[in-house]
């Protein structure tokens, strides 16, 4: 299992992480990531994954 967080300093709401990954994240009122699982396997993982690549700001960490 991989633990997702999100670097609040960081995020500035470019929306990849939950455009790629809507089931791992979610926007909050300005735009900004927020995690909805912070435990993630399999599909999940995979999904996770691909945001933490494609966040600009490199605001995803995934800790394994």
């Amino acid at each position: 299992m991989i633990r997702v967080s999100v670097d609040d300093e960081r995020c500035t709401g470019h929306g990849r992480c939950y455009t790629l990954a809507p089931d791992v994240f979610d926007a909050d009122e300005v735009g900004h990531s927020v995690v909805r699982v912070t435990g993630v396997s399999g599909d999940l993982e995979a999904q996770a994954v691909t945001a933490e690549q494609n966040c600009p700001e490199r605001a995803i960490t995934l800790s394994r």
